[in-house]
């Protein structure tokens, strides 16, 4: 999904260089209006910090999965993509920042430290704390109705690492 809003704003930055001379009116099937417009179109779409925490709650449960199967490649996998979503979303609301600072600085190193070394007494006792981290985090921002548990049931495809 990203790379198809990647692949929108690389048309519009390269549209938005023309000279002023040369340019032709740029429309797309649903991206319509000037360029201020379009800009705003996109902007509306990757939307605030929600999407990236609807990202993160993803891959914090799959995260959760990995550990529990002891597939480190697919916990790696989704701390990356945990770290990048928060990073970009960062970039959209970067008043989330001090709020968001624990958990990249410290939850993320730690939990990445117990899945370099395959440590999955190590992995449960940090994702408990990112779990608090991300509570802790949701409080600051006054959001402390959203209380992440740590999952029970969940469904995945991916198994056991061989």
């Amino acid at each position: 999904m990203k790379y198809v809003y990647l692949v929108l704003l690389s048309g519009l930055i390269v549209s938005c260089n023309k000279k002023s001379d040369d340019k032709e009116p740029v429309e797309g099937k649903w991206i319509k209006g000037d360029e201020t417009e379009q800009v705003e179109i996109i902007e509306d779409h990757f939307q605030g910090f929600g999407k990236a925490m609807w990202e993160v709650s993803y891959r914090f449960k799959e995260l959760y999965v990995a550990g529990e199967n002891e597939n480190w490649g697919y916990a790696e996998h989704h701390v990356h993509e945990m770290e990048e979503a928060i990073e970009l979303g960062l970039e959209r609301r970067p008043e989330h920042t001090e709020a968001a600072s624990q958990f990249l600085t410290v939850s993320i190193p730690e939990i990445n430290k117990a899945i370099e070394e395959n440590n999955k007494v190590l992995f449960d006792e940090k994702y408990e704390a990112m779990r608090q981290s991300c509570n802790a985090c949701h409080v600051m921002r006054d959001h402390e109705y959203i209380k992440v548990k740590t999952p029970t049931e969940y469904y995945s495809i991916v198994g056991k690492a061989d």
